[in-house]
């Protein structure tokens, strides 16, 4: 009778702790949410999208910033991420989502960043390029550490991230092509601890 009661006992104490381990994981995707905000953005096909929950939730993203009028810089940053993805083993490939964000959502319209993925021969099937209205798209940029008032004195540094296991590095623009293939590898690799 005794082993019996501390086994309910036992059981009892675990049904009251169930609800709590889903509270930590919502509180830190909470959290996740809070930092980089549902602001709405538009993607390059005229979709409107949540920049946490649509975008980032749940995926293995590398964020690049560009305006679509830039000459060299930002045409060259596309096509080393378009090489970046062709190094990729096939069995990460799909589990890393490209995101693209205008520094200049004034004149990127998602005509223009469509026109702009369309050039550089990328493949869309998991590149998104972002704008939106100019506040929306500053606030992002801003909390990504990337917003500067002249869009031509842009950084080409990159954002990647985990978000299941909310792990973010800086990828510099030196990286070659085969860097960045291995770094986004060994973020799909890791495992929420």
């Amino acid at each position: 009778m005794k082993k019996l009661k501390q086994t309910l006992a036992g059981l009892c104490l675990g049904l009251l702790f169930l609800p709590l381990a889903g509270y930590a994981q919502q509180s830190e995707e909470e959290r996740a949410r809070n930092y980089f905000t549902d602001t709405e953005v538009i993607d390059q096909n005229g979709k409107k999208l949540r920049f946490y929950s649509d975008v980032l939730r749940n995926r293995v993203v590398l964020i690049s910033f560009i305006f679509t009028n830039c000459e060299y810089s930002c045409p060259m940053l596309a096509q080393k991420l378009k090489q970046a993805r062709g190094l990729m083993v096939p069995a990460i490939k799909d589990d890393v989502w490209f995101v693209t964000l205008s520094v200049d959502p004034e004149r990127d319209t998602p005509e223009s960043m469509k026109q702009f993925a369309e050039k550089q021969g990328v493949d869309e099937s998991r590149w998104i390029f972002l704008t939106g209205e100019k506040q929306n798209v500053e606030l992002l940029v801003k909390k990504l550490g990337q917003y500067t008032p002249n869009v031509e004195a842009h950084t080409t540094l990159m954002l990647a991230g985990n978000d299941r296991t909310r792990h973010w590095i800086r990828v510099l623009p030196m990286v070659p092509p085969d860097g960045i293939a291995q770094q986004m590898r060994s973020l799909v690799e890791e495992q929420p601890g």
